[in-house]
């Protein structure tokens, strides 16, 4: 077993794994085996609307198994969710999807939901998608208690008419949902940057996150999702590349670790290979946070 939850990190390095076998089995072994401090999974199928129901026992092995670690775990909800969308079926059931994985995520003891802060798709329907997102997210938030997982809002990348990327796009969408207690943010490396933040530059990461602090106030930013960029910045594409080996490189990232901001955030990699023991980006990560 790894070392008791005294011993982790304040700022715990993981990835997303497969969960495969079981909780246990699956997800939590291959945690053991990579040496991640913290997870992120999901919670059914992630290209699929079908709500997986979970089995009590299990979650509650899982859940007292990352207690006695000291692992911290998430929940990202499918891809398919999609808040802003201007049909009512797709709309309907990503509120569900939201519900129905914060319930997940309370079960077995993750504490967020990332959720992608969607696109509105129609030409010139901006306002009418955040509004929707207001109608859809706040019932469901106002039933959370102080215990409930946190709601995690993950900007995009830009691309197709996107209702939130860049850090400045956060303040409206926040606003929306009347910066509701239980909404936090994740921060995604790569999607920042496709949407046009410096991470590219000495001292841009840092200001990307006190940007982010002064639009969404202390104590938002709840995960970052560490991802490099096969691409520019500003190029509206979100395709992740492993740490150092894109156009944002290893630096950005040892400014993030540094910055007061992430004191108490986990960092999560969503990168080719980093749920794999040969993967590499893992003891990289581990080696900027420590240097």
């Amino acid at each position: 077993m790894r070392s008791a939850a005294s011993s982790v990190p304040s700022r715990p390095v993981g990835t997303h794994v497969k969960v495969g076998k079981g909780l246990v089995e699956g997800a939590l072994a291959t945690a053991d085996e990579l040496g991640a401090e913290t997870i992120q999974i999901f919670a059914g199928n992630p290209r699929g609307w079908a709500h997986s129901p979970g089995d009590p026992a299990k979650d509650r092995a899982f859940r007292e198994a990352c207690e006695a670690r000291g692992m911290r775990t998430f929940v990202h909800a499918p891809y398919l969710v999609n808040l802003g969308s201007p049909t009512p079926a797709t709309f309907e059931k990503s509120v569900a999807s939201v519900a129905h994985n914060l319930a997940r995520a309370a079960s077995t003891g993750a504490e967020g939901v990332v959720v992608h802060t969607g696109s509105c798709v129609d030409e010139g329907a901006f306002d009418s998608a955040l509004r929707q997102v207001r109608e859809g997210l706040l019932p469901v938030l106002d039933v959370l208690d102080d215990a409930a997982p946190w709601l995690l809002l993950e900007p995009t990348a830009g691309q197709g008419r996107s209702l939130c990327a860049g850090v400045d796009d956060l303040g409206p969408y926040l606003d929306a949902l009347d910066r509701h207690p239980k909404v936090g943010i994740c921060l995604d490396t790569c999607h920042v940057f496709a949407a046009g933040a410096p991470l590219d530059e000495p001292g841009g990461a840092a200001a990307t996150l006190d940007r982010l602090v002064e639009i969404a106030g202390e104590g938002r930013l709840r995960l970052v999702h560490a991802n490099d960029s096969m691409d520019v910045r500003g190029s509206f594409r979100d395709r992740h590349e492993r740490i150092g080996d894109g156009h944002i490189g290893q630096d950005a990232f040892t400014e993030l670790f540094a910055h007061p901001a992430t004191d108490g955030v986990p960092f999560i990699l969503e990168t080719p290979g980093s749920g794999d023991v040969t993967g590499g980006c893992l003891p990289l990560l581990k080696k900027l946070r420590d240097a």
